[in-house]
């Protein structure tokens, strides 16, 4: 697998450095899910677009996810549904929604037809697109930075339609990754 493909997804997953943040989990007002849903459950791969080659795993079980590598090997810890991992399902979109500190932080992943899912992300790791990101989310909401050591966050309070709107608009990244099981 080529890095950046690789980079983007754990950019992606994990909190990085400059991340865009919300101060309820998204979105405010919708239902938290006890587990993950049977139709989202199952192994996913990313694709190599030069190779066609299928990358690590990412295995989503009731109870949460877990990744493992191509000799079967889990290399991350696991992500389980709690108080601090919050599942949520609004419009056809499944919202993952991350506490670290005071700060969500949100991944969304919305499942084709063909059983693949999107997996999205305000991605604020490429300078140019992060600040045009930002100057978009600007555009209808206010932004509030709040710095702690290394880390920035760009703190937004969107109503569920607003929340919408930014997915619909493209300031969501999203990479594919197939089902294979």
């Amino acid at each position: 697998m080529k890095p950046f493909l690789l980079i983007l997804f754990w950019s992606f997953l994990l909190c990085s450095c400059k991340e865009v943040t919300f101060k309820t989990a998204q979105p405010a007002g919708i239902e938290v899910l006890k587990e993950v849903p049977p139709g989202l459950r199952g192994v996913y791969q990313l694709i190599d677009p030069n190779t066609g080659d299928f990358a690590d795993s990412l295995i989503i079980e009731s109870w949460g996810y877990h990744m493992k590598d191509k000799k079967d090997v889990d290399w991350l810890s696991r992500g389980t549904l709690s108080d601090t991992l919050v599942l949520k399902f609004y419009e056809n979109y499944y919202f993952v929604n991350f506490k670290t500190d005071d700060q969500w932080v949100l991944r969304v992943i919305r499942q084709n037809p063909d059983k693949s899912i999107d997996y999205m992300a305000i991605d604020l790791q490429d300078e140019k697109h992060g600040d045009e990101r930002l100057k978009k989310i600007a555009k209808t909401l206010k932004i509030k930075e709040i710095k702690r050591k290394e880390d920035t966050f760009y703190q937004i309070n969107p109503t569920r339609k607003q929340l919408m709107n930014l997915i619909k608009s493209g300031v969501f990244s999203k990479a594919r990754m197939n089902k294979v099981k």
